[in-house]
Formats: C-alpha cells, structure tokens, sequence
C-alpha cells in the first residue's frame, strides 16, 4: 500500500530526529562546524580548554609536590618584597607575604574548575534522572518530584550553601557524617569546606534542568518511535535511557556550561567570606585579601583575581549561547 506524502514525511522527520540525536555519526562535526562559523564562541571554546589544561597541571602539579614533600611555588613567601607593584618578575604583583600574585590566580583555576566540574555534574545528574523519571511515568512519581524540587526552589541557595559550609568546617555535622566528609575530602584531595560547597551547589542547582527534563519528557514519551518501542516489548529503562535521553542531551550540555560558571563565582562567594578554600589558593581569598588594601593603591591582587575570574565566566558564558544555538535540533545544520 502507497503511504500518503504527509504521513511519509511524517514519519521520515520522525526518523530523523531521533537518528541526528541519537547516534549519526555526522551529527558531531556538524554540530562542531556550525560552533566554529563564530569567532567568538571558538574564542570562548579556546580560553575555556586553557582554563581547563591548567587546572589539569596544577593539579598534577600539587601531587608532585607532596610527594616531594616540597612548597609549591605559588606558596612561596618573600617578605622583602611585600605588596610589590607588578613588574617584569611579578607581573601581577606580590600579597601581604610576599607571594606571586600572577602564580597564585594561575594555580587558583584548580580550585575553580574542579568546583565548577563536581557540582555541575551533581545537579545535572539529580535534574536530569528525576526530570526523565517525573515526565515519563507521571502520576504520583511526578507529583513527588514536583513537590520536592518546588521545596527546594523555595531555599534561599546561597544561605543554604553557607550553611552547609559552616556546618562542615567548624565541626558541627555528626560524627559518621563528619568522618564520611573526611574520607571524601581525602579521595577528591580537596577541603572539608570545599566539598560542602561541591554538595552544597549540587543539591541546590538541579531544579532549574529538572524542569527543563521533565517538560521535555512529557513530551517525547509520547512520540510514534517512543511507542513503537513500548510496543516491542522493550523495558522502560531502555527506552528512557535509549530512546529520550539522548533526544534531549543537548538541554543538559547546555545546562552544564552554564551551572558552571554559576559554580565558580560561587565558590568566590563563599571563599571569600571564609567558609570555603582554607589552604589551597582561590580567587575568592585573594579578594578577601586585598580588598583591605585597596585604600593605599595596592588593586593588584584583587583585580588579578577578578581578571582571571572574570574571563572564565565570560568564556562559559558565551560558549554556552553558541551550544544552544549549535546543538538546537529545530535549527538547521
């Protein structure tokens, strides 16, 4: 029997869809081309690679050193040359101690980009399973889900970060809790107080992907390959992780770049007012730091510090407007 056009093509824009999302080998360098069409979202793509490459030594670089059991260079003090304007040998200048400003901003990428990287992953996992699990099964499940993340849009994110910042760092949580804190701290090689701030971001910015998830769920489990699939017999966790998942991964890269750079500055946030970073650079204490000093001309460690915070944020922030026009599926590649 001839199929009717419409109805062909119907089903061929079906069709499409779901093989350009869900496995078309050309889909990727389509997608890449269309990125490097805009010079500056290739810019923002190189800086933000940079930032990466360089957390990435520093924290190598941090493992070299304690097994050498030696100061890390952005450690080291030179009182005779506090508070030194930047020059050739200190092009950012030096702190209170004497300390390289350019080298500690530099090693101060660790602490921000492993930040941005733990958290982001926690809140894209919680929104994005508990969005599919929300859209797709509906009914009770849904209105569970829908109860707990419009509780959890009710916090205040930043006091709640705070808080659970402070608990951990000043010894109030329970002790299981507090030697499970420890252990992880130990396993990520990070701070007590850091890893709150990782949990802290995670739990609190998953709502917003959740939504997003959950919405487009309600959507796609009711499309004809969706069906066809329940028709064959397949489980429900096949098709929610084989057939929508990948249909709408784009939303959570996208979610990703930015929860990114809401992580980072964050991170400052809470560094600078104490509770976060404790022996490890970070721009946040660097601010901290200089803020004090900024009423006798010594502006060089805070915008240092802001500097490098500044193009991080910016880099994400229009890489992730070029992935949402890149990776829109009702745009044309």
């Amino acid at each position: 029997m001839t199929e009717v056009p419409a109805e062909k093509d119907k089903k061929y824009q079906t069709g499409k869809e779901n093989r350009n999302v869900n496995g078309d080998p050309g889909a990727f360098s389509a997608v890449l081309k269309r990125l490097c069409r805009d010079r500056y979202a290739c810019i923002a793509l190189v800086i933000t690679l940079l930032y990466l490459a360089a957390a990435v030594f520093a924290e190598g670089y941090k493992l070299y050193c304690d097994a050498k059991k030696t100061e890390p260079v952005y450690m080291v003090q030179d009182h005779a040359n506090r508070y030194a304007p930047p020059s050739w040998k200190h092009p950012m200048g030096t702190d209170y101690l004497g300390r390289d400003v350019f080298l500690r901003g530099l090693f101060a990428i660790k602490t921000a980009v492993k930040v941005g990287v733990i958290a982001s992953i926690l809140s894209a996992f919680a929104g994005v399973i508990l969005g599919l699990y929300a859209g797709y099964y509906g009914g009770r499940t849904d209105d569970a889900v829908v109860w707990i993340y419009s509780t959890f849009a009710s916090m205040p994110s930043l006091l709640f970060i705070l808080a659970f910042a402070l608990l951990a760092t000043k010894g109030f949580l329970w002790g299981p809790l507090e030697k499970a804190f420890q252990y992880c701290a130990v396993l990520l090689r990070t701070e007590v107080g850091m890893l709150a701030v990782y949990l802290g971001i995670g739990l609190t910015g998953w709502v917003s992907l959740c939504r997003v998830v959950r919405a487009e769920t309600l959507r796609l489990r009711d499309m004809p390959y969706v069906q066809a699939s329940r028709v064959l017999g397949q489980k429900d966790r096949r098709i929610i992780f084989k057939h929508i998942l990948p249909n709408l991964i784009h939303l959570v890269i996208i979610y990703f770049t930015m929860r990114f750079a809401y992580a980072v500055m964050t991170e400052v946030i809470v560094s600078y007012l104490g509770l976060g970073a404790q022996f490890e650079p970070s721009w946040g204490i660097m601010i901290s730091d200089g803020q004090d000093k900024l009423w006798r001309g010594i502006y060089w460690e805070t915008a240092g510090a802001t500097l490098f915070m500044f193009i991080l944020v910016l880099s994400l922030n229009v890489l992730g407007d070029a992935l949402r026009d890149a990776l829109d599926p009702k745009m044309k590649i």
